[in-house]
């Protein structure tokens, strides 16, 4: 059961201003909240496996390949500046 203090005090950690009646409604719904929560406890989960999803999705990513650019001194061409292979632009952290 959560009181109204108890809320005060959630609303006092958040920062946040609430009214007497925000604090009442609050209280009502945090205790329907826990109470469902509770109820959930009373469900029998002995035989059921854990799972991270439902549905069985497997990755479907692909290995990481490395291949050579062919257009990398194309792009590197139209620096305002370069050094090497990179563009040179001003520090963004000094």
């Amino acid at each position: 059961m959560i009181t109204k203090s108890e809320v005060e005090h959630i609303a006092k950690l958040a920062r946040i201003k609430i009214s007497e009646e925000e604090k009442e409604l609050y209280t009502k719904q945090l205790v329907k909240i826990l109470d469902y929560v509770g109820e959930l406890k009373e469900v029998n989960t002995q035989d059921i496996a854990p799972t991270h999803h439902i549905i069985g999705v497997v990755n479907s990513g692909r290995q990481d390949k490395v291949k050579k650019f062919k257009g990398s001194e194309k792009i590197l061409s139209q620096a305002p500046k370069r050094e090497g292979n990179f563009w040179k632009v001003k520090a963004v952290l000094e």
